[in-house]
């Protein structure tokens, strides 16, 4: 954005004008002012489209998910096999270091989705979570996982617990953030900060080593990779999913 000032050395004028005399004609100067707008905010599905994810692995978004009335959701009834066919995870096309996420969740009655970050996909890495942190969706009143202190909803899944419990129940739309700068980790979910940390350290590498994916090779490691919505056999809907680079 540009904006132009205009200084106009006109006070001899004035001065000359008060005194009877002939006013002195000035020159004007033109300073030239830029100012460099923020990173804006990315709607990852601002087409009302796919056209910025794929299928985990490869291929086209499997037609199990769907988008009405801007809100993102995966159709599990009579599906089979989840995570394959018209199912599966689905991933960005685009990779982000430094990042700051913001998008809305609700959950069906007993459901589990997630939202992993830093995702990698390889032949080597058959699921998202074989490289990807999660964000934990999840019904905790009704889904079995709750009852694993660090896998109910806004947890950093099977490492670090919310300090405080900020989910609604299901059926109703959660708001939640991660912020990824640098090393430096927070989840927010429903405006409260939920888990804070510091990613690639002793203390991280600790937290692996006491964790599910301790026999995952590369997890958690990566700092730069996709973003992830799971398919966890269960109805799960997103919207307003923005991203902005930090």
């Amino acid at each position: 954005m540009k904006k132009n000032y205009i200084l106009i050395a006109a006070l001899a004028g004035i001065l000359a004008s008060c005194s009877g005399e002939k006013a002195i004609e000035t020159e004007t100067e033109e300073v030239t002012v830029t100012e460099t707008p923020a990173e804006e905010w990315t709607d990852l599905f601002a087409n009302n489209d796919f056209s910025n994810w794929h299928k985990y692995g490869g291929g086209e978004v499997g037609n199990a998910w769907k988008i009405e009335n801007g809100e993102v959701y995966l159709d599990a009834e009579n599906k089979e096999n989840w995570e394959e066919g018209a199912g599966g995870d689905i991933t960005t096309n685009e990779e982000y270091e430094n990042f700051h996420l913001k998008y809305d969740w609700k959950i069906s009655q007993n459901g589990n989705s997630g939202v992993i970050f830093y995702t990698h996909e390889g032949p080597e890495y058959e699921q998202s979570y074989y490289t990807g942190l999660e964000m934990q969706v999840l019904d905790n009143e009704g889904h079995p996982d709750a009852k694993i202190v660090s896998h109910r909803a806004g947890d950093l899944y099977d490492l670090i617990v919310s300090n405080e419990e900020t989910a609604k129940p299901y059926g109703e739309w959660n708001s939640a953030e991660i912020i990824a700068n640098n090393g430096k980790l927070d989840l927010i979910l429903n405006g409260t900060t939920v888990v804070s940390t510091t990613l690639w350290t002793p203390e991280w590498e600790a937290l692996i080593a006491d964790s599910k994916f301790k026999d995952m090779p590369n997890w958690g490691t990566f700092k730069k990779g996709s973003i992830t919505l799971q398919d966890h056999g269960d109805l799960v809907y997103f919207k307003n999913v923005m991203i902005k680079k930090l």
